[in-house]
């Protein structure tokens, strides 16, 4: 018997990784002798490095960078895959949200420029190529802080050259007319897939400023002001086609930014985790995965890891079982049975508590219910 474990964090509470342990000794309990293949997931978000990491192999590296206010220093750390040549980075390590007190949280003030540091580390590094998350982000400046500190350069309407070595930030966003690539330049040449998980386009209202700029810190005024200067740089930097690229608008046009002045290429995050974990190749003849994470619910139908997984699995013919920290959704396609961890008279604090006993606990019935019997005969 076979089984191939494929779960994502149970934000605020566990790591994959660390899911997948607590898995693998719920399955151990009931038979020592199990296969098992631990696969940790992400869908591009927070942990997406851990994740890469643990199912792949390699080394963390870390680097101190510019963080989201241009005068902050971070240290920030990136992956390198266990092939010497694949990179991956979290823009949230650099230039992310949580890095922020309440009171600093401002999109015209804050810049991706630490992030265009961290691809020029992992380049530095003998990256070819890069995979670069990109949630969780305190910025609303389309990725021209990132361009810069990479090297392109950038006119402003005045004719002015932007300096190397002054980020960029949400503000400056309105003076951009000018963004270009140079041959030759540290990112020429390496293939960057973003991964993201949000459909938004660069402006209107489902963009980068309305949908996300309030929790950056913006206010009403400033949220249209935003929106104006984006669609602005869309038209004049001549990549107008891009705005509505579904994710254009993430990370506050980042997704934008990485396909219009990187060339990158877009992906949903858990089919690119999936790719690049090889995880077909791992199920492929594997008698059950297991997948979960903290809360299934009527979202994790819209390209959550759960809903890939499961999506996978029903392709190779695979049974698939979810362990989520709360079940809340009637049906996944591809999903055999879903088990929550929590119990009715369990708080979330409780279960979060105990997370790793009950996810043991769990996965030891999985095994009874569904494997023992086909075992058996």
């Amino acid at each position: 018997m076979r089984i191939v474990l494929a779960p994502d964090k149970f934000k605020g509470c566990l790591s994959a990784a660390e899911v997948c342990a607590a898995m693998t000794i719920g399955l151990r309990a009931a038979d020592p002798q199990v296969q098992i293949d631990e696969c940790p997931m992400a869908d591009g978000g927070e942990g997406t490095v851990a994740a890469m990491l643990a199912a792949c192999g390699g080394k963390l590296l870390s680097r101190t960078v510019t963080g989201p206010l241009p005068e902050m220093k971070v240290d920030a750390q990136f992956a390198m895959l266990a092939d010497g040549q694949t990179a991956v980075i979290e823009m949230s390590a650099a230039s992310g949200l949580a890095l922020l007190p309440l009171q600093d949280r401002n999109p015209l003030f804050t810049t991706t420029f630490g992030t265009g540091e961290l691809l020029n580390a992992a380049i530095d590094a003998g990256a070819k190529q890069i995979i670069l998350g990109i949630g969780g982000s305190a910025t609303i400046d389309a990725g021209i802080g990132c361009a810069q500190a990479t090297g392109h350069t950038i006119i402003l309407e005045d004719g002015e050259t932007v300096s190397p070595t002054e980020p960029l930030v949400g503000a400056d966003v309105a003076r951009v007319i000018m963004v270009k690539r140079h041959r030759g330049e540290k990112t020429d040449g390496i293939r960057i897939t973003v991964a993201c998980d949000v459909n938004n386009p660069l402006y209107g209202p489902h963009g980068a400023a309305a949908i996300f700029g309030p929790q950056k810190g913006a206010t009403p005024s400033q949220v249209q002001q935003l929106d104006a200067t984006l669609a602005k740089l869309a038209e004049r930097t001549g990549h107008a086609d891009l705005a509505n690229h579904p994710g254009a608008g993430a990370a506050g046009g980042l997704g934008f930014g990485m396909m219009a002045f990187f060339g990158a290429t877009l992906q949903r995050g858990a089919e690119l985790m999936i790719e690049t974990t090889k995880l077909r190749e791992r199920l492929t003849g594997a008698d059950l995965c297991i997948t979960g994470e903290g809360r299934l619910d009527d979202s994790t139908a819209h390209g959550k890891t759960i809903a890939a997984v499961a999506k996978l699995c029903q392709e190779l013919n695979v049974p698939c079982i979810a362990i989520a920290g709360e079940v809340a959704a009637n049906s996944i396609p591809g999903l055999l049975a879903a088990f929550s961890i929590k119990g009715d008279a369990m708080s979330l604090e409780e279960s979060c508590a105990s997370a790793k006993t009950l996810i043991a606990d769990t996965a030891t019935k999985i095994f009874g219910r569904f494997i023992a019997p086909r075992r058996d005969h």
